[in-house]
């Protein structure tokens, strides 16, 4: 948390300055603060478009609509790895974990149960249906479609496209 403040001190002006232009073009734009481990970075600029349909390896912001951990409604940025038609797979790799996977590449591991010890179940598998994706986070310990919580985002809750600022 020190670390953190410390940044903020430091950096205070480059955020005034991004706060004053999103507001300036606030309704194209939105800033997000990362205050997990998730992604690398701290700030994102999110690039709200409705009509944005993400290719994979792109940065997304979408709400999030699970029940747990965070609030509904919460800002999320993650890597798109799915996309419609993309095949998800999972493998027991061992009596309680499974590997993900898409298209037969590797994007984490699910485990039973939160950091936190909280139980979590598994995501979905199979194909990714029209206007879904798949989205991964490099932590992990991160909350993405590797469980049900989040599972393949619908398009209809994407915002836009996320710029890591830093």
């Amino acid at each position: 948390m020190n670390k953190l403040c410390n940044h903020f001190a430091k950096y205070y002006p480059l955020y005034l300055w991004i706060l004053v232009g999103c507001t300036a073009f606030g309704r194209g734009y939105a800033v997000s603060l990362n205050v997990t481990n998730s992604l690398p970075g701290i700030f994102y600029l999110i690039e709200k478009n409705k009509a944005f349909k993400p290719a994979p390896n792109e940065m997304i912001a979408f709400l999030y609509e699970g029940d747990a951990f965070y609030s509904k409604g919460a800002v999320f940025v993650k890597i798109v790895k799915g996309i419609p038609g993309s095949i998800v797979s999972s493998k027991e790799a061992d009596p309680v974990t499974h590997d993900y996977f898409v298209d037969n590449v590797f994007f984490g591991r699910a485990k039973p149960y939160s950091s936190t010890g909280v139980p979590i179940k598994r995501g979905p598998t199979g194909i990714i249906p029209e206007d879904h994706y798949y989205v991964y986070a490099t932590h992990p310990d991160s909350l993405d479609s590797r469980y049900e919580l989040v599972g393949w985002v619908r398009r209809n809750q994407i915002i836009g496209r996320a710029i890591r600022v830093f």
